[in-house]
């Protein structure tokens, strides 16, 4: 039985390295959604929907249910499988859940994704200039530096097209999603404390309660925990997984 790991924005299956080398686990892979690490291909729409779908039929080519883990934009499509197709799930990690809360706000860069004219811009800097440019931005917003010069080296143009669609496709945060059909699974929210783009702990801890999922608190830890302590998440997902029949 596999574990999955679907990364988020603005990143590439790079991300994962450090914590999947703490994995005592041989059957770990990765998949990387569209435009993100992995060719945009012509005629795919980009919505959140599409992502569903995408991670959908990754998940049936398995032909057994997989333990899935995601992060980001990645673990917003990993709560979208549970939600649709539950059966492909063994048990499901997202660090994600704040955004379903009815009180979460979008973040600030979100919030520039989905204005016209200024989401371009922003992209067309932000994955635009040289790979040494793009580290250095996301070692600020707090990436790992041993992983950010290999994130960087994979953002691109289609990755911005991709960033813009996708969070113009959504609606508003927290709005009409049925967490509760989520427990049909075993899950478990991540917690990072330190986390400015998830919601407060609060609005976490809400959507987690909603979704029937247990509840690791990983303290201090930011946005993109598993570059910072891979040792500590490793335990934390060996843990969850060790309580799932």
């Amino acid at each position: 039985m596999p574990a999955v790991f679907v990364h988020g924005n603005p990143e590439t299956a790079a991300v994962w390295d450090l914590l999947l080398a703490e994995l005592a686990r041989p059957d770990v892979v990765c998949r990387s959604p569209p435009g993100f690490g992995a060719p945009l291909p012509a005629g795919f729409g980009a919505a959140h929907a599409d992502y569903r779908d995408w991670l959908v039929g990754e998940l049936e080519a398995f032909g057994e249910p997989v333990d899935l883990v995601g992060h980001d934009l990645g673990g917003g499509h990993v709560v979208n499988v549970v939600l649709s197709r539950p059966e492909l799930v063994r048990s499901w990690v997202s660090d994600a859940l704040g955004r379903y809360d009815p009180g979460y706000e979008w973040h600030e860069l979100a919030r520039r994704w989905r204005t016209p004219g200024v989401g371009e811009a922003d992209v067309a800097a932000r994955f635009g200039g040289t790979a040494e440019a793009r580290t250095a931005v996301l070692v600020e917003r707090g990436m790992g530096r041993a992983v950010a010069a290999r994130v960087a080296a994979g953002q691109d143009e289609a990755m911005g097209r991709a960033v813009l669609t996708v969070y113009r496709s959504a609606g508003e945060p927290g709005l009409g999603l049925p967490l509760e059909r989520a427990a049909a699974r075993p899950g478990l929210a991540i917690l990072a404390t330190a986390d400015r783009v998830a919601g407060t702990e609060e609005q976490r801890r809400r959507a987690a309660a909603r979704a029937g999922a247990q509840v690791a608190v990983l303290e201090g830890a930011n946005h993109w925990w598993m570059t910072h302590d891979p040792g500590r998440a490793a335990a934390v997902l060996t843990g969850f997984w060790a309580t799932v029949r």
